[in-house]
């Protein structure tokens, strides 16, 4: 009997077809949303799952005896219940590495925009309101001379800071730990404290995973530090941002413009950005880009083979996010033979 798994949104149909080579996939081919209590029973029979997500926490994994590894595609994992997956036994993979360019690469479409005002432009021509040049027209920040914050400096911060050569801007970031002397000399950055880099950043991108300590790096206190004429991107995690006090600090004019990917509480999000121009929204989808997504959808089925024992890397996902868990598993016994957790 193959192993069966839940595919918990439609994807593209060859990654299904790949997957079905290997078990018995219930997939959702209508892209339903579904309730927690539809998605935890989808998921109670299951060996395994990959998910786009959705919460997995210690209630989903009671009910769930046979499952042995969620498959997040996203690089973030802050939907897992670490310490209830390997209380469980269960092993969570994420999808880090494939996404860092294009990431990159909306970082800084963002952030032109932003500064550049390329969304109130385009909202001037298509309602007609433009209709004579003037010398104060949408005027925006330059990008070229200036200094760029990079706030987290994992792989995503080095590709961000390492795009602003072009630019010939200064770079400054600010990490919990700073990165080694040849990343430095490779990206020309220097480390500052989080407070300097607020201070003397003309434009600033948040580059950090979402934890307990990093909520809310950024609220009222901080964006007082920025210059007025400075502009605010997150591409990071919604909840970094204290939402409530970025809308304030943009309405004042505390900052210059904000490009902003992800919200806290999303896809809902905080009403009054919608009335304000100085900043522009994305549907998180920094790294949409169709290869970038490919890339995912196959790299979280890599990782689901290859944690349900199939294939040359067989009980060893190149991605566990809780590594532990790996060396509970017997590698050389069949899935239908794992023993059931208590």
């Amino acid at each position: 009997m193959q192993p069966k798994i839940l595919v918990s949104r439609a994807i593209f149909p060859d990654v299904i077809a790949r997957l079905a080579e290997y078990f018995d996939v219930e997939a959702n081919d209508g892209d339903e949303v579904w309730s927690e209590a539809q998605f935890e029973q989808r998921l109670s029979d299951k060996h395994g799952a990959l998910i786009f997500g959705e919460p997995v926490g210690a209630a989903a994994l009671a009910r769930a005896p046979l499952l042995r590894v969620v498959s997040n595609m996203a690089v973030g994992y802050n939907n897992f219940d670490l310490e209830a997956f390997s209380r469980h036994g269960v092993v969570g993979t994420n999808t880090p590495d494939v996404v860092t360019e294009s990431t990159a690469d909306f970082a800084w479409a963002l952030m032109m925009s932003a500064a550049r005002r390329v969304a109130e432009s385009d909202r001037m021509v298509r309602t007609g309101a433009w209709q004579r040049w003037s010398y104060d027209l949408l005027l925006g920040q330059d990008l070229h001379g200036k200094t760029l914050g990079v706030l987290g400096m994992g792989r995503i911060g080095q590709a961000v800071a390492r795009r602003a050569a072009g630019f010939s801007m200064r770079v400054l970031y600010h990490n919990r730990s700073r990165a080694d002397q040849a990343i430095e000399t490779r990206l020309n950055a220097a480390w500052v404290g989080k407070d300097d880099l607020l201070r003397m950043s003309d434009h600033l991108i948040l580059v950090l995973p979402l934890t307990p300590e990093s909520r809310h790096t950024i609220g009222a206190r901080e964006l007082g530090l920025m210059k007025p004429t400075a502009t605010l991107t997150n591409i990071a995690r919604g909840g970094i941002v204290d939402d409530a006090a970025l809308v304030a600090a943009l309405a004042e004019g505390q900052i210059a413009g904000a490009g902003l990917d992800v919200f806290e509480g999303e896809p809902r999000l905080n009403s009054a950005f919608l009335k304000l121009d100085n900043v522009v929204l994305t549907p998180h989808n920094a790294p949409g880009s169709e290869a970038t997504r490919r890339a995912m959808a196959n790299l979280a089925a890599d990782n689901l083979i290859a944690a349900l024992g199939f294939g040359p890397h067989a009980f060893r996902p190149a991605n566990a996010v809780n590594p532990e868990v790996l060396d509970r598993k017997p590698a050389s016994v069949a899935i239908n033979s794992w023993p059931v957790p208590n």
